[in-house]
């Protein structure tokens, strides 16, 4: 029975800091949009600029090798 004593306050101190991390969440804006990152995964990435997309030649490629 003696343990109730420690840990009743012990919980209500973890309820206290469970109340005060979501709101800190809701403050910082942390539910405003729920479904966009979802979405974001699903979308095509940008094309890359035309340079970046040529394979390296021959030349290039040997001296990359030493």
């Amino acid at each position: 029975m003696n343990i109730l004593l420690l840990l009743v306050p012990i919980s209500l101190l973890l309820l206290g800091v469970a109340i005060w991390a979501f709101a800190w969440a809701v403050r910082r804006g942390q539910f405003d949009d729920l479904d966009t990152p979802a979405i974001d995964i699903l979308r095509e990435d940008d094309p890359l600029d035309p340079q970046r997309q040529r394979a390296p030649t021959a030349n290039q490629a040997g001296d990359d090798a030493g």
